[in-house]
């Protein structure tokens, strides 16, 4: 039973939504810098250690995903381009640029919480941002908007 606890805590903890995609990883990661830069990456493109990108063993290229430091709350958006991490129950390897932003450059790894950003509006959220869009469900314009002004073509 004791090991069984052990072991549990040590495995990264994942959250999934209604369709079953893990949206939110929690767990160390990682990063990887000069003896990689220039190299290509599983994706086809260079690694540039300067760029805010990650590896994930499963994730596609492409995605884009925030990463927080849960030591000191800092956080990057980072693109996935390269499989990876390879050693250990590391969640994700992020570029050196990342793991300076990040905070944990010096100590080599970070505990951190991964959110996978699917949407326009998913990253301007993550940056801060949210929008309020009016709804015209009734179809009807206010009485003070000129019409013809939305319906000429100048």
């Amino acid at each position: 039973m004791i090991i069984f606890l052990f072991v549990g805590v040590s495995q990264p903890i994942f959250a999934q939504n209604n369709s079953g995609q893990t949206k939110v990883l929690k767990g160390e990661a990682s990063w990887y810098g000069s003896r990689y830069h220039g190299r290509k990456t599983s994706s086809g493109e260079r690694y540039n250690k300067n760029d805010m990108t990650a590896a994930h063993k499963t994730l596609p290229f492409g995605t884009k995903v925030k990463v927080t430091n849960l030591d000191n709350n800092e956080w990057v958006i980072v693109r996935i381009n390269d499989r990876g991490p390879f050693v250990g129950d590391r969640i994700i390897d992020v570029s050196e640029a990342a793991a300076r932003k990040l905070e944990f450059h010096g100590q080599g790894i970070g505990n951190v919480k991964v959110e996978v950003l699917e949407s326009k509006a998913d990253l301007a959220s993550a940056v801060g941002f949210s929008f309020n869009v009016p709804s015209f469900a009734s179809n009807e314009l206010s009485a003070d908007i000129d019409t013809r002004v939305l319906l000429s073509r100048n």
